[in-house]
């Protein structure tokens, strides 16, 4: 593994009820490498691998061969619950981040309290309570003056930038967002991902997020990747990346026979 690289998929291979009519193979031998600081965009249509990728990152789905490296730890076969304390995660659906019945400063307490060790100290201290205060303002939503209210009750774009700044607010060693806007509306969805771009940078987080959208592949991060069928097909960094354009990636798609939607080409 190089020197600097957080993440390193090694001939990892994945195979959906094998034997079976619904044999899906999805990897095969797939090798993918992320280096510290790297903010990679990941675009592919629907059966691309995209989100089997990163659920096997997480460790939601084993894989049948290859290894895993998280820095130089081998989490090839850790369970998912023992790997979340190298990983933040924020999911398509902006319920599934945060707990509803909680108070929004008991939400990021959990976070924060993540991997330490629980002592008998009753609720959250003064410090504490202050130190959520700072984060929230961050986000331009005015939650830092409802840290009391219920998580339930806040809109669906307050809840996925709560999870956001939750999943990195103890600076996570990749962070994975699996498409984080797309259940958004476009005002809110550009909100949040400004916010994402935001804090990545502030941080220098290393980065994987998977998009249907070109141009927020393109706008996002240093290095994009197209995928089809299990398999890395475009791999652009640098200033290659920066000239892209969303016809240049719309031919790209062309060139390798995938199917392209609106979803992946609507702003």
């Amino acid at each position: 593994m190089a020197d600097n690289a957080i993440l390193k998929l090694e001939n990892v291979s994945k195979t959906f009820n094998p034997g079976s009519v619904n044999e899906k193979v999805v990897f095969q031998n797939f090798a993918f490498e992320v280096n510290e600081g790297d903010f990679v965009t990941v675009i592919g249509g629907n059966g691309s691998g995209k989100s089997t990728l990163m659920n096997v990152i997480c460790g939601t789905y084993p894989v049948d061969e290859g290894k895993i490296l998280l820095g130089e730890t081998d989490v090839t076969r850790l369970p998912e619950h023992k790997r979340a304390k190298y990983l933040g995660r924020v999911f398509q659906d902006p319920m599934m981040g945060t707990s509803p019945n909680m108070e929004i400063q008991e939400n990021l307490a959990l976070a924060y309290r993540r991997g330490k060790a629980r002592s008998l100290r009753p609720g959250i201290t003064k410090k504490e309570r202050e130190f959520y205060r700072e984060q929230l303002a961050k986000l331009g939503l005015g939650l830092e003056d409802r840290m009391t209210a219920k998580v339930g009750l806040l809109s669906g774009g307050q809840r996925q930038s709560l999870t956001l700044l939750m999943a990195t607010i103890r600076k996570p060693d990749l962070l994975l967002l699996d498409e984080h806007t797309a259940a958004l509306d476009p005002k809110t969805a550009s909100k949040v991902l400004a916010f994402t771009q935001e804090i990545t940078a502030e941080h220098k987080l290393t980065t994987v997020m998977i998009t249907h959208n070109m141009l927020d592949a393109i706008r996002c991060g240093n290095r994009l990747i197209m995928m089809q069928e299990g398999k890395i097909i475009y791999d652009v960094s640098g200033d290659e990346k920066k000239n892209l354009s969303v016809r240049d990636l719309l031919e790209k798609f062309r060139e390798s026979g995938a199917e392209v939607n609106d979803r992946m080409v609507l702003a």
